[in-house]
């Protein structure tokens, strides 16, 4: 392993570029990493009890180390190493060698103090395991992947137009995957990303939250599994479900003597990663809203009504007393980087003009399929036609989400959620002040960079939760 470390002043950031070259022959890949001395007395650091979140995107993983005050006192990022399983991605060896080398990442004089640790991961991103050795049956099936072939069985035992009566939604992808394997598998078990993630630290199989499980059809307004899933052939593979941020189980012990944790860290129940961003925003007043601008656009709306809507791909998150209400669209940041280069999105963003209404008119996915605010798996790209100026083309993209993410919003008062008064920004999108102020304008709302942005960050708040409840 070698370094370069870059101070730009000894009370402030530290930002630190480290490549590791694994096995030879191997591409080296990269980490970017701050650390901040949210507390320069080493003496108060060492009494502090320091909280983990790890949040797992569609691109790749970072984690946030905060205290007890919400400060930070180190975070790092990695993209997703590449591997192949015969003709399909590995996605299984790269989120586990991620979790691994952002847990090597985390300064060794912080590991010591952590007591608490949550992961987010992608909604609907599911995995069926051997459940005797935790082992994949079966590649995962991804978040936006559809599995329409199994939407009829679903909507046959499911209430209209419920959460799950969707392609994309967990409980698809098991009833497809259980027509095609699961007679032949006498131990099997589901688990989302997040919780397969945690089984590597906590090793206790079989156990997830209300907000992952959402999809699967788990009911958070009774805190239980419905009668018409619990009837169903396939109802052993569903995991136990608890509240987010429930402490689990201490991280093993093996992790704890390689990483130099302590013995009382525990291991929490986690997240989806667009609940986290909407936590890392600390909004707690019903009307104001997170949209997640990463690879696609996620938005959340807290409201004093539940909603859900199959039909449109909304549904609603518990989120303590109130409901967090909202979908996500395939638009997004994804299909900005088929386009364009960082670069290119940079300088192309300072010669647009965010007051001047752009005609343009698009509907900008990486491929085929939406979920929300439109459901219909086979919806096309629309990017065409393209001018020849690339600033006026990003524009009307630009403008466009703006467009889904206002007919998104729209969509859910008039499902009967709580109107929306205030918009905060997370994810990548959020540095683009160009597209804040396109989406101020097409909002009619007030528009603003939340404090915080990453979802490591809202699930480390998570493990704080986890902390203050911890009974283990």
């Amino acid at each position: 392993m070698v370094g370069g470390i870059s101070v730009t002043h000894p009370a402030s950031t530290i930002l630190t570029c480290w490549t590791y070259s694994r096995k030879p022959g191997n591409k080296p890949r990269t980490v970017s990493m701050s650390l901040r001395n949210g507390n320069s007395n080493k003496q108060q650091l060492e009494r502090e009890r320091l909280y983990l979140g790890f949040d797992f995107g569609t691109s790749g993983a970072r984690f946030a180390v905060i205290d007890i005050g919400g400060t930070i006192q180190a975070e790092a990022k990695r993209h997703y190493p590449l591997y192949s399983n015969g003709e399909s991605r590995d996605w299984v060896r790269s989120w586990k060698e991620t979790l691994f080398l952002l847990l090597q990442d985390i300064p060794p004089n912080l590991r010591k103090h952590i007591v608490s640790i949550s992961i987010d991961g992608t909604s609907a991103t599911t995995i069926i395991l051997d459940s005797d050795t935790g082992e994949p049956l079966c590649r995962p099936f991804l978040y936006n992947e559809t599995c329409s072939e199994a939407l009829p069985a679903v909507k046959s035992i499911a209430p209209p137009n419920h959460t799950v009566c969707s392609a994309t939604s967990t409980l698809c992808k098991l009833v497809s995957w259980w027509n095609r394997d699961g007679l032949n598998e006498k131990s099997a078990l589901l688990l989302h990303q997040a919780d397969w993630l945690l089984w590597l630290l906590h090793g206790k199989l079989g156990v997830s939250d209300y907000n992952n499980a959402l999809k699967v059809g788990y009911d958070p307004e009774a805190d239980s599994y419905p009668s018409w899933l619990i009837s169903q052939p396939y109802s052993h593979l569903l995991p136990s479900v608890v509240a987010p941020g429930t402490p689990i189980a201490c991280l093993k012990e093996e992790l704890r003597n390689k990483f130099g944790f302590q013995k009382e860290c525990v291991v929490c129940t986690g997240t989806t990663d667009s609940i986290a961003a909407f936590l890392a925003a600390r909004v707690t007043q019903p009307g104001k809203a997170v949209t997640s601008l990463g690879s696609t656009l996620a938005i959340k709306l807290l409201s004093n009504t539940r909603v859900e809507d199959s039909r449109f791909g909304v549904y609603s998150h518990r989120l303590d007393d109130k409901w967090l209400v909202g979908g996500a669209s395939n638009t997004g940041g994804a299909v900005l980087r088929q386009l364009f280069t960082d670069d290119q999105l940079k300088k192309l963003s300072e010669q647009i003009n965010p007051s001047q209404i752009s005609l343009l008119d698009y509907y900008p996915l990486p491929k085929a399929g939406e979920r929300f605010p439109i459901a219909d798996p086979d919806l096309a790209p629309r990017l065409l036609p393209r001018p020849e100026n690339d600033a006026e083309y990003l524009h009307g993209i630009l403008e466009s989400i703006a467009r889904i993410e206002e007919k998104g919003y729209g969509l859910l008062k008039e499902l009967g959620a709580t109107a929306v008064d205030q918009v905060f920004t997370a994810g990548g999108g959020a540095n683009n002040e160009k597209w804040t102020k396109i989406r101020e304008r097409v909002l009619g709302l007030p528009v603003s960079r939340a404090n915080q942005t990453e979802a490591a960050y809202g699930t480390a708040l998570l493990a704080i939760k986890g902390d203050q409840q911890n009974i283990l």
